[in-house]
Protein backbone atom coordinates (compact mmCIF):
# COMPACT_ATOMS: atom_id res chain seq x y z
CA UNK A 1 0.00 0.00 0.00
CA UNK A 2 1.42 3.04 -1.34
CA UNK A 3 1.67 6.27 1.58
CA UNK A 4 -0.13 9.59 0.03
CA UNK A 5 2.04 12.24 0.21
CA UNK A 6 1.46 15.80 2.05
CA UNK A 7 0.58 17.79 -1.03
CA UNK A 8 -2.24 15.23 -1.89
CA UNK A 9 -3.98 15.57 1.12
CA UNK A 10 -4.16 19.06 1.41
CA UNK A 11 -5.08 19.13 -2.71
CA UNK A 12 -8.31 17.69 -1.68
CA UNK A 13 -8.87 19.64 1.14
CA UNK A 14 -8.61 22.73 -0.73
CA UNK A 15 -11.29 21.49 -3.74
CA UNK A 16 -13.60 20.08 -0.84
CA UNK A 17 -12.96 23.79 1.18
CA UNK A 18 -14.20 25.46 -2.04
CA UNK A 19 -17.51 23.20 -2.06
CA UNK A 20 -18.78 24.08 1.23
CA UNK A 21 -17.47 27.78 0.95
CA UNK A 22 -19.96 27.75 -2.10
CA UNK A 23 -22.59 26.06 0.13
CA UNK A 24 -21.99 28.69 2.97
CA UNK A 25 -22.15 31.79 0.47
CA UNK A 26 -25.77 30.43 -0.37
CA UNK A 27 -26.63 29.93 2.85
CA UNK A 28 -26.00 34.02 3.66
CA UNK A 29 -26.44 35.54 0.50
CA UNK A 30 -30.09 36.65 1.60
CA UNK A 31 -28.60 37.94 5.30
CA UNK A 32 -27.47 41.39 4.75
CA UNK A 33 -30.09 41.91 1.85
CA UNK A 34 -33.46 41.14 4.32
CA UNK A 35 -34.84 44.50 4.40
CA UNK A 36 -34.90 44.75 0.86
CA UNK A 37 -36.29 41.69 0.41
CA UNK A 38 -38.96 42.26 2.24
CA UNK A 39 -39.20 45.49 1.02
CA UNK A 40 -39.48 44.35 -2.54
CA UNK A 41 -41.31 40.93 -1.88
CA UNK A 42 -43.66 42.38 1.00
CA UNK A 43 -42.33 39.34 3.33
CA UNK A 44 -43.20 39.61 7.28
CA UNK A 45 -40.31 39.00 9.95
CA UNK A 46 -41.71 35.79 10.24
CA UNK A 47 -41.80 34.62 6.48
CA UNK A 48 -38.26 35.65 6.16
CA UNK A 49 -38.06 33.57 8.87
CA UNK A 50 -39.85 30.81 6.95
CA UNK A 51 -37.44 30.88 4.12
CA UNK A 52 -34.40 30.88 5.98
CA UNK A 53 -35.97 27.57 8.64
CA UNK A 54 -36.95 25.57 5.13
CA UNK A 55 -33.12 25.01 4.52
CA UNK A 56 -33.54 23.05 7.96
CA UNK A 57 -37.09 21.05 6.87
CA UNK A 58 -35.99 18.17 5.33
CA UNK A 59 -33.19 17.14 7.48
CA UNK A 60 -35.03 17.91 11.05
CA UNK A 61 -38.59 16.36 9.86
CA UNK A 62 -37.46 14.24 7.06
CA UNK A 63 -34.12 13.32 9.08
CA UNK A 64 -32.54 13.59 5.24
CA UNK A 65 -29.17 13.89 6.88
CA UNK A 66 -29.36 10.69 9.16
CA UNK A 67 -30.78 8.95 5.94
CA UNK A 68 -27.74 10.89 4.28
CA UNK A 69 -25.18 9.77 6.76
CA UNK A 70 -26.53 6.13 6.72
CA UNK A 71 -26.33 6.58 2.48
CA UNK A 72 -22.75 7.61 2.97
CA UNK A 73 -21.81 4.91 5.24
CA UNK A 74 -23.19 1.92 2.53
CA UNK A 75 -22.68 4.10 -0.80
CA UNK A 76 -19.68 6.05 -0.31
CA UNK A 77 -18.02 9.03 -0.43
CA UNK A 78 -18.08 9.31 -4.51
CA UNK A 79 -21.49 8.85 -5.68
CA UNK A 80 -23.41 10.15 -2.16
CA UNK A 81 -21.51 13.56 -2.97
CA UNK A 82 -22.66 13.88 -6.48
CA UNK A 83 -26.15 13.10 -5.75
CA UNK A 84 -26.49 15.96 -2.57
CA UNK A 85 -24.44 18.43 -4.11
CA UNK A 86 -26.63 18.10 -7.44
CA UNK A 87 -29.37 18.61 -4.84
CA UNK A 88 -27.73 21.82 -3.30
CA UNK A 89 -27.01 23.41 -6.54
CA UNK A 90 -30.41 22.74 -8.02
CA UNK A 91 -31.78 24.49 -4.40
CA UNK A 92 -29.87 27.66 -4.97
CA UNK A 93 -31.22 27.65 -8.88
CA UNK A 94 -34.83 27.29 -7.79
CA UNK A 95 -34.34 29.86 -4.91
CA UNK A 96 -33.16 32.52 -6.82
CA UNK A 97 -35.98 32.16 -9.50
CA UNK A 98 -38.91 31.87 -6.77
CA UNK A 99 -37.84 35.56 -6.36
CA UNK A 100 -37.29 36.89 -10.13
CA UNK A 101 -39.11 38.96 -11.96
CA UNK A 102 -39.82 36.05 -14.63
CA UNK A 103 -41.42 34.07 -12.03
CA UNK A 104 -43.35 36.66 -10.27
CA UNK A 105 -44.84 37.94 -13.53
CA UNK A 106 -46.39 34.43 -14.20
CA UNK A 107 -43.66 32.03 -15.12
CA UNK A 108 -43.22 28.68 -14.82
CA UNK A 109 -44.65 27.13 -11.95
CA UNK A 110 -46.43 29.91 -10.91
CA UNK A 111 -50.09 28.47 -11.31
CA UNK A 112 -49.47 25.53 -9.37
CA UNK A 113 -47.75 28.08 -6.36
CA UNK A 114 -50.62 30.24 -6.55
CA UNK A 115 -52.96 27.12 -6.40
CA UNK A 116 -51.40 25.29 -3.00
CA UNK A 117 -51.82 27.32 0.09
CA UNK A 118 -52.97 30.02 -1.39
CA UNK A 119 -52.74 32.46 2.08
CA UNK A 120 -49.08 32.48 1.28
CA UNK A 121 -47.70 34.61 -1.83
CA UNK A 122 -46.61 32.38 -5.32
CA UNK A 123 -42.95 34.31 -4.40
CA UNK A 124 -42.68 32.83 -0.56
CA UNK A 125 -43.52 29.47 -1.57
CA UNK A 126 -41.37 28.65 -4.48
CA UNK A 127 -37.94 30.13 -2.63
CA UNK A 128 -39.40 28.27 0.15
CA UNK A 129 -39.22 24.61 -2.25
CA UNK A 130 -35.64 25.84 -2.98
CA UNK A 131 -34.24 26.86 0.61
CA UNK A 132 -35.58 23.26 0.88
CA UNK A 133 -33.87 21.65 -1.88
CA UNK A 134 -30.79 23.34 -0.75
CA UNK A 135 -30.75 22.53 2.67
CA UNK A 136 -31.26 18.44 1.83
CA UNK A 137 -28.60 18.80 -0.69
CA UNK A 138 -26.06 20.81 1.52
CA UNK A 139 -26.32 19.11 4.84
CA UNK A 140 -25.74 15.73 3.79
CA UNK A 141 -22.74 17.35 1.11
CA UNK A 142 -21.10 19.10 4.54
CA UNK A 143 -21.18 15.36 6.15
CA UNK A 144 -19.72 14.01 2.86
CA UNK A 145 -16.86 16.24 3.10
CA UNK A 146 -16.18 15.63 7.07
CA UNK A 147 -16.06 12.09 6.24
CA UNK A 148 -13.29 13.06 3.08
CA UNK A 149 -11.35 15.13 5.74
CA UNK A 150 -11.29 12.05 8.28
CA UNK A 151 -10.38 9.24 5.07
CA UNK A 152 -7.65 11.68 4.05
CA UNK A 153 -6.59 12.74 7.31
CA UNK A 154 -6.96 10.36 10.10
CA UNK A 155 -4.26 9.97 12.32
CA UNK A 156 -2.35 13.11 11.05
CA UNK A 157 -3.18 16.86 11.13
CA UNK A 158 -6.98 15.89 11.41
CA UNK A 159 -7.92 19.12 13.25
CA UNK A 160 -5.93 21.24 11.39
CA UNK A 161 -7.35 20.09 7.98
CA UNK A 162 -10.60 20.48 10.01
CA UNK A 163 -10.10 24.22 11.29
CA UNK A 164 -8.54 25.17 7.41
CA UNK A 165 -12.03 23.54 6.09
CA UNK A 166 -13.89 26.01 8.25
CA UNK A 167 -11.95 28.55 8.15
CA UNK A 168 -12.45 28.85 3.80
CA UNK A 169 -16.21 28.10 4.07
CA UNK A 170 -16.44 31.34 6.13
CA UNK A 171 -15.03 32.92 3.60
CA UNK A 172 -17.92 31.81 1.11
CA UNK A 173 -20.68 33.50 4.08
CA UNK A 174 -18.05 37.03 4.49
CA UNK A 175 -18.25 36.96 1.01
CA UNK A 176 -22.03 36.96 0.98
CA UNK A 177 -22.40 39.28 3.69
CA UNK A 178 -20.27 42.03 1.80
CA UNK A 179 -21.48 41.18 -1.52
CA UNK A 180 -25.12 40.68 -1.33
CA UNK A 181 -25.61 44.93 -0.95
CA UNK A 182 -23.53 45.68 -3.21
CA UNK A 183 -25.09 43.31 -5.78
CA UNK A 184 -28.70 44.49 -5.14
CA UNK A 185 -28.16 48.24 -6.52
CA UNK A 186 -26.64 47.02 -9.69
CA UNK A 187 -28.07 47.60 -12.87
CA UNK A 188 -29.37 43.85 -13.42
CA UNK A 189 -31.99 44.59 -10.07
CA UNK A 190 -32.10 43.36 -6.49
CA UNK A 191 -32.40 39.56 -7.34
CA UNK A 192 -29.05 39.42 -8.99
CA UNK A 193 -27.68 38.59 -5.19
CA UNK A 194 -29.66 35.72 -5.53
CA UNK A 195 -28.38 34.33 -9.06
CA UNK A 196 -25.09 35.08 -8.55
CA UNK A 197 -25.75 32.55 -5.40
CA UNK A 198 -26.59 30.17 -7.46
CA UNK A 199 -23.78 30.45 -10.19
CA UNK A 200 -21.34 30.63 -7.12
CA UNK A 201 -22.83 27.03 -6.19
CA UNK A 202 -22.90 26.24 -9.38
CA UNK A 203 -18.82 26.25 -9.43
CA UNK A 204 -18.76 24.29 -6.31
CA UNK A 205 -20.64 21.53 -8.06
CA UNK A 206 -18.00 21.85 -10.81
CA UNK A 207 -15.38 21.81 -8.19
CA UNK A 208 -16.86 18.29 -6.86
CA UNK A 209 -16.44 16.57 -10.12
CA UNK A 210 -13.00 17.70 -9.99
CA UNK A 211 -12.48 15.84 -6.92
CA UNK A 212 -14.33 12.88 -8.02
CA UNK A 213 -11.46 12.65 -10.78
CA UNK A 214 -8.70 13.07 -8.28
CA UNK A 215 -10.31 10.72 -6.19
CA UNK A 216 -10.33 8.59 -8.52
CA UNK A 217 -6.43 9.15 -9.26
CA UNK A 218 -4.39 9.85 -6.33
CA UNK A 219 -5.93 7.85 -4.24
CA UNK A 220 -5.86 4.68 -6.37
CA UNK A 221 -3.99 1.91 -4.55
CA UNK A 222 -3.19 3.78 -1.68
CA UNK A 223 -4.43 3.45 2.00
CA UNK A 224 -7.50 6.44 0.88
CA UNK A 225 -8.83 3.93 -1.29
CA UNK A 226 -8.68 0.75 1.40
CA UNK A 227 -10.78 2.94 3.66
CA UNK A 228 -12.19 5.24 0.75
CA UNK A 229 -15.65 2.67 0.51
CA UNK A 230 -17.66 1.23 4.03
CA UNK A 231 -16.39 -2.13 5.03
CA UNK A 232 -19.77 -2.62 6.63
CA UNK A 233 -23.40 -2.60 6.19
CA UNK A 234 -25.37 -0.05 8.27
CA UNK A 235 -27.35 -1.90 10.72
CA UNK A 236 -29.45 -0.38 13.92
CA UNK A 237 -27.27 -1.29 16.20
CA UNK A 238 -25.18 1.70 15.02
CA UNK A 239 -27.60 4.09 16.17
CA UNK A 240 -28.12 2.10 19.47
CA UNK A 241 -24.50 2.77 20.36
CA UNK A 242 -24.21 5.86 19.28
CA UNK A 243 -27.17 6.81 21.63
CA UNK A 244 -25.53 4.95 24.41
CA UNK A 245 -22.14 7.21 24.19
CA UNK A 246 -23.34 9.69 26.06
CA UNK A 247 -19.71 11.63 25.56
CA UNK A 248 -21.20 12.05 21.90
CA UNK A 249 -24.91 12.97 22.76
CA UNK A 250 -23.34 16.10 24.66
CA UNK A 251 -21.01 16.83 21.54
CA UNK A 252 -25.09 16.71 19.54
CA UNK A 253 -26.20 18.93 22.22
CA UNK A 254 -23.83 21.38 22.19
CA UNK A 255 -23.26 21.04 18.36
CA UNK A 256 -27.23 22.25 18.40
CA UNK A 257 -27.53 24.81 20.75
CA UNK A 258 -24.19 26.33 19.85
CA UNK A 259 -25.05 26.94 15.88
CA UNK A 260 -28.83 27.71 16.93
CA UNK A 261 -27.20 31.01 18.57
CA UNK A 262 -24.77 31.88 16.02
CA UNK A 263 -26.43 31.11 12.29
CA UNK A 264 -30.08 32.20 13.23
CA UNK A 265 -28.32 35.47 14.94
CA UNK A 266 -26.45 35.81 11.66
CA UNK A 267 -29.63 35.98 9.40
CA UNK A 268 -30.66 38.90 11.52
CA UNK A 269 -26.87 40.64 12.42
CA UNK A 270 -26.93 43.02 9.50
CA UNK A 271 -30.63 44.16 9.92
CA UNK A 272 -29.95 44.59 13.82
CA UNK A 273 -26.48 46.87 13.29
CA UNK A 274 -28.69 48.75 11.21
CA UNK A 275 -31.98 48.87 13.47
CA UNK A 276 -29.79 49.56 16.67
CA UNK A 277 -26.60 51.19 15.59
CA UNK A 278 -27.82 53.20 12.57
CA UNK A 279 -25.41 51.74 10.20
CA UNK A 280 -26.33 51.32 6.30
CA UNK A 281 -26.96 48.20 4.92
CA UNK A 282 -23.75 48.28 2.87
CA UNK A 283 -21.66 48.65 6.61
CA UNK A 284 -24.47 46.19 8.42
CA UNK A 285 -23.26 43.80 6.46
CA UNK A 286 -18.86 44.30 6.42
CA UNK A 287 -19.43 44.63 9.95
CA UNK A 288 -21.58 41.33 10.32
CA UNK A 289 -18.82 39.61 8.46
CA UNK A 290 -16.10 40.34 11.66
CA UNK A 291 -17.41 37.51 13.10
CA UNK A 292 -16.56 35.43 9.79
CA UNK A 293 -13.32 37.10 9.78
CA UNK A 294 -12.52 35.96 12.95
CA UNK A 295 -12.92 32.44 12.26
CA UNK A 296 -10.74 32.29 8.87
CA UNK A 297 -7.59 33.86 11.15
CA UNK A 298 -8.70 31.63 14.00
CA UNK A 299 -10.04 28.51 13.59
CA UNK A 300 -6.72 27.10 11.54
CA UNK A 301 -4.53 28.34 14.72
CA UNK A 302 -6.81 26.60 17.14
CA UNK A 303 -6.98 23.60 14.96
CA UNK A 304 -3.29 23.03 15.15
CA UNK A 305 -3.39 23.78 18.87
CA UNK A 306 -5.71 21.02 18.89
CA UNK A 307 -3.36 18.65 17.26
CA UNK A 308 -0.06 19.36 19.35
CA UNK A 309 -2.25 20.05 22.71
CA UNK A 310 -5.16 18.47 22.89
CA UNK A 311 -7.64 20.34 24.95
CA UNK A 312 -10.89 20.11 23.10
CA UNK A 313 -13.15 20.50 25.58
CA UNK A 314 -11.77 22.56 27.55
CA UNK A 315 -11.78 24.51 23.91
CA UNK A 316 -15.70 24.15 23.44
CA UNK A 317 -16.06 25.22 27.13
CA UNK A 318 -14.25 28.94 26.62
CA UNK A 319 -15.96 28.97 23.14
CA UNK A 320 -19.60 28.92 24.60
CA UNK A 321 -18.72 31.27 27.29
CA UNK A 322 -17.21 33.92 25.21
CA UNK A 323 -20.49 33.76 23.34
CA UNK A 324 -22.68 33.87 25.97
CA UNK A 325 -21.00 37.23 26.92
CA UNK A 326 -21.00 38.42 22.99
CA UNK A 327 -24.96 38.11 23.50
CA UNK A 328 -25.49 39.69 26.48
CA UNK A 329 -23.75 42.71 25.23
CA UNK A 330 -25.45 43.34 21.93
CA UNK A 331 -28.81 43.17 23.93
CA UNK A 332 -28.12 44.86 27.15
CA UNK A 333 -25.66 47.48 26.53
CA UNK A 334 -24.94 50.38 23.51
CA UNK A 335 -21.13 49.68 23.37
CA UNK A 336 -20.09 49.51 19.67
CA UNK A 337 -20.21 46.38 17.97
CA UNK A 338 -16.96 46.34 16.66
CA UNK A 339 -15.62 44.24 19.43
CA UNK A 340 -18.59 42.31 20.14
CA UNK A 341 -18.32 40.59 16.77
CA UNK A 342 -14.66 40.21 16.54
CA UNK A 343 -14.55 38.40 19.69
CA UNK A 344 -18.06 36.43 18.89
CA UNK A 345 -15.61 35.37 15.90
CA UNK A 346 -13.19 34.30 18.31
CA UNK A 347 -16.20 31.85 19.68
CA UNK A 348 -17.15 30.80 16.31
CA UNK A 349 -13.63 29.16 15.80
CA UNK A 350 -12.94 27.86 19.13
CA UNK A 351 -16.21 24.94 18.94
CA UNK A 352 -16.25 24.11 15.40
CA UNK A 353 -12.62 23.37 15.58
CA UNK A 354 -12.66 21.25 18.52
CA UNK A 355 -15.92 20.01 18.25
CA UNK A 356 -15.88 18.19 14.44
CA UNK A 357 -12.84 16.45 15.30
CA UNK A 358 -13.35 15.43 18.43
CA UNK A 359 -15.85 13.34 16.62
CA UNK A 360 -13.51 11.19 15.14
CA UNK A 361 -11.79 9.95 18.31
CA UNK A 362 -15.51 9.63 19.99
CA UNK A 363 -17.26 7.31 17.33
CA UNK A 364 -15.60 4.55 15.50
CA UNK A 365 -15.12 5.67 11.88
CA UNK A 366 -16.81 2.65 10.60
CA UNK A 367 -20.33 4.87 11.97
CA UNK A 368 -18.87 8.12 10.91
CA UNK A 369 -21.16 8.63 8.66
CA UNK A 370 -24.33 7.88 10.59
CA UNK A 371 -22.64 10.37 13.80
CA UNK A 372 -22.11 13.21 11.08
CA UNK A 373 -25.62 13.06 9.95
CA UNK A 374 -27.51 12.28 13.00
CA UNK A 375 -25.30 16.07 14.41
CA UNK A 376 -26.43 17.66 11.35
CA UNK A 377 -30.04 16.08 11.42
CA UNK A 378 -30.28 17.57 15.05
CA UNK A 379 -28.58 20.56 14.44
CA UNK A 380 -30.88 21.44 11.93
CA UNK A 381 -33.78 21.00 14.02
CA UNK A 382 -32.26 24.26 15.97
CA UNK A 383 -31.33 26.03 12.59
CA UNK A 384 -35.24 25.18 11.39
CA UNK A 385 -36.98 26.23 14.98
CA UNK A 386 -35.03 29.42 15.68
CA UNK A 387 -34.49 31.80 12.63
CA UNK A 388 -38.92 31.56 13.40
CA UNK A 389 -38.40 31.61 16.92
CA UNK A 390 -36.38 34.96 16.49
CA UNK A 391 -38.85 36.79 13.79
CA UNK A 392 -41.29 36.18 15.69
CA UNK A 393 -40.15 37.14 19.09
CA UNK A 394 -39.00 40.38 16.88
CA UNK A 395 -42.84 40.97 15.62
CA UNK A 396 -44.07 40.59 18.73
CA UNK A 397 -41.82 42.97 20.56
CA UNK A 398 -42.45 45.69 18.00
CA UNK A 399 -46.18 45.89 17.29
CA UNK A 400 -46.91 48.35 14.66
CA UNK A 401 -42.57 48.38 13.61
CA UNK A 402 -43.35 46.15 10.09
CA UNK A 403 -46.61 48.54 8.97
CA UNK A 404 -44.75 51.63 9.13
CA UNK A 405 -41.68 50.98 7.56
CA UNK A 406 -43.80 49.86 5.03
CA UNK A 407 -45.35 52.93 4.80
CA UNK A 408 -42.20 54.47 4.73
CA UNK A 409 -42.65 55.73 8.01
CA UNK A 410 -39.16 56.09 10.20
CA UNK A 411 -39.24 53.01 12.62
CA UNK A 412 -36.50 50.90 14.17
CA UNK A 413 -36.76 47.46 15.49
CA UNK A 414 -35.84 46.90 18.97
CA UNK A 415 -33.69 43.59 19.23
CA UNK A 416 -33.25 42.95 23.08
CA UNK A 417 -35.56 40.16 23.83
CA UNK A 418 -34.19 38.93 19.96
CA UNK A 419 -30.45 38.53 21.31
CA UNK A 420 -31.48 37.25 24.85
CA UNK A 421 -32.87 34.28 23.03
CA UNK A 422 -29.29 33.81 21.24
CA UNK A 423 -27.54 34.27 24.79
CA UNK A 424 -29.95 31.51 26.55
CA UNK A 425 -28.88 28.76 23.41
CA UNK A 426 -25.63 29.74 24.49
CA UNK A 427 -25.83 29.11 28.00
CA UNK A 428 -27.01 25.92 27.20
CA UNK A 429 -23.95 25.20 25.16
CA UNK A 430 -22.29 25.99 27.82
CA UNK A 431 -23.60 23.27 29.87
CA UNK A 432 -22.94 20.42 27.72
CA UNK A 433 -19.37 21.28 26.97
CA UNK A 434 -19.02 21.08 30.96
CA UNK A 435 -21.08 18.02 30.93
CA UNK A 436 -18.56 16.81 28.25
CA UNK A 437 -14.92 17.60 29.76
CA UNK A 438 -16.54 15.93 33.44
CA UNK A 439 -17.38 12.45 31.13
CA UNK A 440 -14.31 12.81 28.80
CA UNK A 441 -12.58 12.63 32.66
CA UNK A 442 -13.91 8.91 33.51
CA UNK A 443 -12.44 5.77 32.75
CA UNK A 444 -14.49 6.29 29.65
CA UNK A 445 -13.45 8.86 28.15
CA UNK A 446 -11.84 9.03 25.06
CA UNK A 447 -9.00 11.75 25.57
CA UNK A 448 -10.22 14.73 24.35
CA UNK A 449 -7.86 16.45 26.19
CA UNK A 450 -5.06 14.75 24.74
CA UNK A 451 -2.61 15.79 21.87
CA UNK A 452 -3.06 13.86 18.96
CA UNK A 453 0.39 12.67 16.92
CA UNK A 454 1.36 15.34 14.12
CA UNK A 455 3.23 14.29 11.06
CA UNK A 456 4.70 16.91 9.24
CA UNK A 457 2.64 19.41 7.22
Amino acid sequence: MKTVSPAVRWVVLAIASIVIAANYYVYDAMSSIKSILQAQLGFTNVEYGLIVSFYSFPNTFLLMSILGGIILDKWGIRRTGFLFVAICTAGAFLTAYGASDTFRAGGFGYGVMSAVFPAYSAPLKMMMLGRLLFGLGAETSIVVINKVLVKWFKGRELATAFAVNIAIARVGTAAALIFSPQLVGGPMGWTLALWVAAVIMGVGFLFWLVYLMYDATAGKGGPIEARGEPSEEFRFADIVALVRNKSFLYVIFLCVTFYSAVFPFQAYCPDLLHNKFGLDLEWSGMLSSLIIWGTIVFTPLFGWFVDRRGKRATLMILGSGLLIATHLVLALTSMTPYVAMFILGIAFSLVPAAMWPAVALIVEEKRLGTAYGAMASLQNLGLWAFPILAGWILDVTNPGVGEALAEGKAATYDYTWTILLFAALGLLGFLFSWLLKREDATADGHGLEKATTAAAL
